[in-house]
């Protein structure tokens, strides 16, 4: 924890050695993040490192509110600069969306931010996501997977609170298909 705080001090400082540390310590997480937005693993990767160019820029406004969840703390931060970029990449680059089998590299490199069990999960799911439409895919990963909420989707993304609404109706519909229900209604796998 001390590490992580001297880091966090170091990178406010643009200490470059601290830089590398965070930059090579969360790049799974900032790429997997990405990827979830832009159409491409190379969109992702150009995504990714812009974010971080803002993070360490930003860094001497990260604020350490609970010395017990630092590493919580720095990924939640991290991980809305890594969004906004990534949608601000998506929309300035005007991309359009590629059907491209997710590069093995993707799940093989490290993410502190998730364990090893939900991996498989989290690879399917992602995949499944990527066949949605740019504009339901946006909104799905916004709301169900990163936690906005309706009226901060509407605004990040320039559209009404209705149309992210449907949006999101429309991509768990698609989503629903693709699951497999035990009779409980618990989730099995997907198709």
């Amino acid at each position: 924890m001390t590490d992580l705080l001297q880091i966090i001090q170091g990178c406010a400082e643009n200490n470059a050695k601290c830089q590398k540390i965070i930059y090579d310590k969360y790049l799974g997480f900032a790429l997997k993040t990405a990827f979830r937005y832009v159409h491409s693993y190379d969109n992702a990767a150009h995504a990714a490192n812009d974010a971080f160019i803002k993070i360490f820029k930003a860094f001497k406004n990260f604020e350490i509110r609970d010395k017990n969840n630092i590493e919580a703390m720095l990924l939640g931060w991290m991980r809305r600069i890594v969004i906004n970029t990534s949608i601000d990449f998506m929309l300035r680059e005007s991309l359009v969306p590629e059907h491209i089998v997710i590069p093995e590299e993707v799940w093989n490199k490290k993410d502190n931010a998730t364990n090893g069990e939900n991996n498989l999960v989290y690879k399917e799911l992602i995949s499944l996501v990527r066949k949605l439409s740019p504009a339901y895919r946006v909104v799905f990963n916004l709301h169900v997977i990163d936690g906005y909420t309706h009226p901060e989707i509407a605004k990040m993304l320039g559209i009404s609170v209705g149309t992210s609404k449907s949006n999101l109706a429309k991509a768990k519909t698609f989503l629903q298909k693709f699951l497999v229900k035990d009779h409980n209604g618990n989730v099995l796998c997907f198709t």
